[in-house]
């Protein structure tokens, strides 16, 4: 349910998520412990936050002597320019200002700046910030949040949801390192896949125990029983991770796997214990792998393996080779004529959606779930799965 809600909220682009504070402090733990200056001397820009409630803003600049930055930059997008139009109250900080102006306040996002070089006794501290409103109203595909982004070394945040391609490409285009909270289902789109697979981009240290909790503000609590919990005032998705192209240990570390004999012996999957093979596609030269800690030791070909591959990924193990989407067709071996649809309560139409990925040929129909027929054989269609090769 919690997966489905995110997919709502993308669609209703309610992308109000803010990132927790904890979070934040253990994903860049990974990457400081695998290169302890990866931040030294450094510019890092924030945007798409608000930097006075913002957890990123809070922890690099809490961090901000810790890792040796040069300079922080946290900019926010206007409320009127938002989506969802929620009451904004300007904090006493901004009213404060000498060029506090209250439209510019819900028309204008604001830049907030920390530098090393305005600091005379080279100690940064909270009371060095500087802000002022941007002359736009916030957007990162703005000229000025553009020049913004061309000025950084890293790019750092938890981007709308409904822009995550948008926000990829805009990052690729400036060549900049960057870390960014995103969709697992993201590594299946036609322009974010083909950089997981020529390892441009990679996955993250990711969330504790695959559970990512975002707080949300108290106007959009419109989530199904058990997503939202009002005694914390956040909401649970199990399908977020961390995007970057900045290196941490987790990347070159094998995975342990079993033999393909082991694997069907002792697997505690249902699926594959018992069975005396692995599953073939019908339509692909590749062995079917429903979980990532059943990938065979010993298999030499093309395997088909769940998207959350990625969060094990390690380009020294495995070679990722393509994905069983239309839009990338080199591995299809079949391509199936007009089918008879049945989805799971029994209803039957003609459709050509088994072309749209991995099929499995089936001895009985699913009960209780969607299957196809062709020319009097019945199939079942998987999710997208990542195709690899052991190297």
């Amino acid at each position: 349910m919690a997966n489905t809600n995110l997919g709502n909220a993308k669609q209703a682009k309610n992308d109000e998520f803010y990132t927790q504070f904890t979070d934040i402090s253990n994903e860049m733990l990974c990457y400081t412990d695998y290169n302890p200056d990866v931040f030294r001397n450094k510019t890092i820009l924030l945007p798409c936050d608000d930097p006075e409630s913002s957890a990123f803003t809070k922890f690099f600049v809490l961090k901000f002597n810790a890792l040796g930055l040069k300079k922080l930059i946290s900019t926010s997008y206007a409320p009127e320019s938002k989506k969802i139009k929620m009451l904004y109250e300007p904090s006493v900080f901004e009213k404060n200002a000498p060029h506090y102006d209250e439209d510019k306040s819900r028309t204008h996002g604001k830049i907030f700046i920390l530098d090393r070089n305005d600091c005379t006794d080279k100690k940064v501290s909270v009371n060095d910030i500087r802000w002022n409103y941007l002359d736009g109203d916030g957007d990162f595909k703005s000229k000025e949040v553009t020049a913004l982004r061309d000025e950084a070394d890293f790019i750092i945040t938890n981007p709308p949801f409904s822009l995550l391609r948008e926000f990829i490409r805009w990052i690729m285009a400036g060549k900049k390192k960057f870390i960014i909270v995103g969709t697992m289902n993201a590594i299946s789109y036609k322009d974010v896949f083909p950089l997981l697979m020529r390892n441009k981009i990679w996955l993250g240290g990711g969330f504790e125990n695959g559970n990512a909790y975002f707080d949300v503000p108290e106007q959009a609590h419109n989530y199904a029983d058990g997503v939202y919990d009002e005694a914390t005032g956040t909401v649970k998705f199990r399908n977020c991770c961390w995007y970057t192209n900045v290196e941490l240990s987790k990347r070159h570390t094998p995975s342990s796997l079993m033999t393909i004999a082991r694997n069907l012996k002792y697997s505690r999957h249902s699926e594959l214990k018992g069975r005396s093979e692995y599953p073939h596609y019908d339509n692909y030269d590749a062995i079917e792998v429903p979980f990532v800690d059943a990938i065979p030791s010993d298999y030499d070909g093309v395997m088909g393996v769940p998207v959350s591959f990625f969060d094990k990924y390690c380009p020294e193990q495995f070679e990722v080779v393509g994905i069983t989407k239309t839009w990338f067709d080199g591995f299809k071996t079949k391509v199936y004529p007009e089918q008879i649809q049945v989805d799971k309560h029994g209803k039957r139409k003609r459709v050509s959606k088994l072309n749209d990925g991995a099929a499995l040929l089936l001895d009985n129909p699913l009960d209780g779930e969607t299957y196809y027929e062709v020319d009097g054989k019945l199939y079942e269609q998987k999710y997208a799965r990542i195709l690899i090769r052991k190297r």
